[in-house]
């Protein structure tokens, strides 16, 4: 499996709150990221059925790409994921067991982009990461998740 590395982490403390940029976040099994709006039960599809929303990855690649082939520029904390990863195909990662630092993590599903993205970013953001945007995954077992760690 390819390893990569985590280059940025965001939460957002509310459903439609800017994210924030953090250095590191506590994983908690079967919860979510520690202040993130998901752990809390605030996030927007909170009550909706359905697996994989504890956490949020995107390959910043994608991002990147978004800007390069939309002209769509944002931050990667901008895309409403809450762990950035570089140089990890992570749609190869749905139905699969894999590290995050100390942290493992089980990806549920490809998160796919929607209209709410789009409400909260740009114009042009949805159709742009149409899939390439991202993975939603569960947390297996808990601890803390640090910029730089690896993704294997």
């Amino acid at each position: 499996m390819a390893e990569g590395k985590v280059v940025s982490i965001n939460i957002a403390p509310a459903a439609t709150a800017p994210m924030l940029s953090v250095s590191e976040v506590r994983a908690i099994a079967g919860e979510g990221l520690e202040g993130d709006r998901y752990a809390k039960k605030e996030g927007t599809f909170s009550k909706l059925t359905g697996t994989g929303r504890e956490v949020t990855l995107i390959e910043v690649e994608a991002v990147l790409a978004l800007g390069n082939e939309y002209g769509v520029e944002l931050k990667p904390g901008d895309a409403r994921r809450n762990i950035v990863t570089e140089g990890v195909a992570l749609h190869h990662m749905v139905g699969r067991e894999f590290n995050v630092g100390e942290v493992t993590l089980r990806g549920m599903r490809l998160c796919e982009p929607c209209s709410h993205l789009e409400k909260l970013t740009e114009k042009g953001a949805m159709r742009g990461l149409i899939h390439r945007g991202g993975l939603r995954a569960e947390i297996v077992t808990g601890g803390t998740i640090r910029v730089g760690d690896s993704v294997e």
